[in-house]
């Protein structure tokens, strides 16, 4: 099977809209998370612009450990009490930075980063992990942004179930 991303169009939540029906169709009756965190990270990287990462970590109980991504190498580990993606999955809340560098205890895996964004990956309780957004541009991220990232996040959670 072979997938043609659509280009987005109108406004953006229109566009994240758009999105995020792509990646429930790339998802679609598949349950394996490597395999959907691979596609949506290659999916969400080559659509939306300014962007130099994108991946997901996955909780393994006691840190976050690298999973798919698209970009440059990336730390392996994070523990959960450094970095945006530390701070995402301790508080559970999606972490919007405007200027990483400003940020306490940023890991910087990236220097070219500026932004980022980051949302825990929630099944009920559990922590499975975060989705990982990085930009070189500062600010990249608004509350379109974040609303359209947490539900292609959502979604991903949803197709293990």
């Amino acid at each position: 099977m072979s997938f043609s991303a659509i280009p987005l169009a109108g406004s953006k939540p229109d566009q994240y809209a758009q999105l995020l029906e792509q990646a429930c169709g790339l998802m679609h009756g598949e349950r394996d998370r490597v395999a959907n965190a691979a596609n949506l990270s290659a999916l969400v990287f080559h659509a939306l612009p300014q962007l130099n990462w994108v991946g997901f970590y996955f909780y393994d109980g006691a840190e976050l450990v690298v999973g798919p991504f698209q970009g440059l190498p990336a730390c392996i580990r994070i523990p959960l009490d450094k970095g945006v993606c530390g701070a995402a999955a301790s508080s559970r809340q999606t972490q919007r930075v405007a200027d990483v560098h400003a940020f306490p205890g940023h890991i910087a895996c990236d220097s070219a980063s500026r932004s980022e964004l980051v949302v825990p990956l929630l099944d009920g309780d559990r922590l499975v992990g975060v989705f990982d957004v990085d930009s070189p541009v500062a600010d990249r991220f608004d509350a379109d942004d974040q609303r359209g990232l947490e539900a292609i996040a959502a979604a991903f959670v949803e197709s293990l179930r």
